[in-house]
């Protein structure tokens, strides 16, 4: 009888994960489509730089990778939807075959955004009849398979709206991805610091719900103690960087950064325009006046460095940041707020609170994106998913106004080369 209860219970508990798989896949996947309904079809055949992806290609992606780590793993019927997807729509997964040049991905008018969708309907169709209908062992194997793929389409939401952006912004016409902008804010609240005293600190992920496999293991950290800022760094402030020569002066830039901002032209953030006496900003809601009280945004580690130095700080450790946000709740300005622009820091916070950890913008801190102690990428080729970019990048922390609520933690390590600027990427200080 004992058994008999044990294994009813057991079935129970496969049947709940599989009722939540589910739901999570079909929210997932439904909410990536909604993020394009105000595309035009033309809007989401456009590569406007290298580094960006054409809508349509994020996708037949996200779809492709359900299909070729899902279906073709456990489905024992499956048939490709298309011979040559397998290519097209690869990103960089050399170990399941040869990937199409990313940045030609924009030259292909073919397949049609209209086939993408009845790909993404008929792989949807048969993920859905694989878990609905697969023995519990099957779904219990291919179970942390779908987290990860619900956990890679949520990356791609963001880049769908970082990718737009950019490639809006190239219209001289200056198309909005929507009419409706944020409302006015207020002022910025003083800049002060909050300090943490030096000691051990244990950093990563302990094993308790999802987490990419770069955020492990586990280990311990000695820091010195530190400060820092309660808020982001606002427009106001770099401004006075941008007015006081920061752009041509060499002895607050590392050599290299100095280098790409002469020879790029880099004056300013990216889609700051002048307006006159000042500034105006692209966002996703169009061109608009730079309100002086937003978190700067669209900084590559050079310019978030330089202006650290300018101003007599530093940017924070990765150790540092998620050692002060450990505790803290993951609330912000993130996706589900719907602003899709970063927002002013919140007044009313005591002045030793930290305000704007999570959303907003990504935080750029000073640590090499390199593997922790002790990590394995995991076997296969979704051993490609991050260990092999741990080369040339840095490490960003709390996610943006694009990152969805339920994807972003405390250990969660973004990371791009130190001169990327499309992304929501902004400034965080900190002081020893």
């Amino acid at each position: 009888m004992p058994a008999r209860t044990a294994q009813t219970a057991t079935e129970a508990a496969h049947e709940a994960d599989r009722d939540e798989l589910l739901r999570r896949y079909d929210f997932v996947r439904r909410r990536s489509e909604e993020l394009c309904a105000p595309l035009e079809p033309e809007d989401c055949v456009v590569q406007s730089m290298p580094d960006a992806s054409p809508v349509r290609w994020h996708l037949a992606h996200t779809t492709w990778f359900f299909e070729t780590f899902v279906l073709a793993k456990e489905a024992r019927d499956h048939r490709p939807f298309h011979p040559g997807f397998g290519q097209l729509f690869n990103s960089y997964y050399e170990s399941v075959g040869s990937p199409f040049p990313r940045p030609l991905r924009g030259l292909l008018s073919r397949p049609t955004v209209s086939e993408v969708l009845r790909y993404r309907r008929h792989v949807d169709d048969r993920v859905r009849d694989l878990l609905e209908r697969a023995p519990s062992e099957t779904v219990g194997r291919a179970g942390p398979v779908v987290e990860l793929g619900h956990n890679h389409e949520e990356q791609h939401q963001e880049l769908i709206l970082t990718d737009v952006k950019h490639a809006l912004s190239q219209n001289p016409l200056h198309p909005a991805y929507r009419s409706e902008a944020p409302g006015s804010p207020g002022p910025e609240p003083d800049l002060s610091w909050v300090s943490y005293e030096e000691g051990v600190c244990t950093i990563g992920h302990d094993g308790s719900g999802f987490a990419f496999d770069n955020e492990g293991p586990r280990h311990r950290r000695y820091v010195h103690s530190y400060r820092l800022a309660n808020r982001l760094v606002s427009n106001r402030e770099f401004t006075r960087f941008v007015d006081d020569g920061g752009y041509s002066r060499p002895e607050l830039w590392l050599a290299e950064g100095f280098d790409l901002a002469r020879d790029r032209g880099w004056e300013a953030p990216l889609y700051w325009k002048r307006d006159g006496d000042g500034w105006g900003q692209f966002t996703l809601h169009g061109l608009r006046r730079l309100v002086a009280s937003e978190p700067v945004c669209h900084v590559s580690f050079f310019e978030a460095d330089a202006y650290a130095r300018w101003a007599g700080a530093r940017l924070p450790t990765e150790e540092e940041w998620e050692n002060a946000a450990a505790d803290l709740d993951v609330e912000g300005n993130l996706l589900e707020g719907d602003e899709l622009h970063p927002r002013t820091a919140p007044g009313g916070s005591a002045a030793d609170a930290l305000t704007q950890v999570y959303g907003d913008v990504w935080e750029w801190t000073s640590s090499s994106y390199a593997p922790y102690p002790g990590y394995r990428p995991v076997e296969g080729a979704l051993g490609e998913y991050n260990g092999k970019f741990m080369c040339n990048q840095y490490v960003l922390r709390g996610g943006s106004c694009a990152t969805p609520r339920g994807h972003v933690r405390a250990t969660y390590r973004n990371f791009f080369p130190a001169d990327a600027r499309w992304q929501f990427s902004g400034i965080r200080l900190a002081r020893d």
